[in-house]
């Protein structure tokens, strides 16, 4: 039998809930990285972004013309995507730092987000 859409999903995003923590997040800056994004069960797509980190806990992952604003707070990260200047969706979500990998979910669109940081820019 099959699990119900959305449940392993919710069971990823509740092994996240207690395990967000800023302690482990890499240094504030400008980083060259990738944005995964899984939906429901089919593989990740994954393209290249532009990461800022800044001391204020706000985290700005810019693919193209949508950027993901992401404020990080000690048990979850609150999402808005906005496109230019118009907001075009918005969630919280429990999340963790694996590495230089931050990993969250949208629970209500069964969709799972991996933003993985390159290098440092100077």
């Amino acid at each position: 039998m099959r699990a119900p859409r959305g449940a392993l999903l919710g069971a990823a995003a509740l092994a996240l809930a207690g395990t967000g923590a800023l302690a482990t997040a890499p240094a504030d800056g400008h980083y060259d990285g990738t944005l995964c994004v899984t939906v429901a069960a089919a593989p990740a797509s994954c393209g290249a972004a532009e990461v800022g980190l800044s001391a204020d806990s706000l985290a700005r992952v810019r693919v193209s013309d949508i950027t993901f604003q992401l404020w990080l707070y000690p048990s979850r990260v609150s999402v808005v995507v906005m496109h230019g200047n118009m907001q075009i969706h918005e969630f919280e979500s429990a999340y963790a730092w694996q590495g230089p990998s931050l990993q969250f979910a949208d629970v209500a669109k069964n969709t799972r987000y991996e933003v993985r940081l390159g290098e440092r820019k100077p």
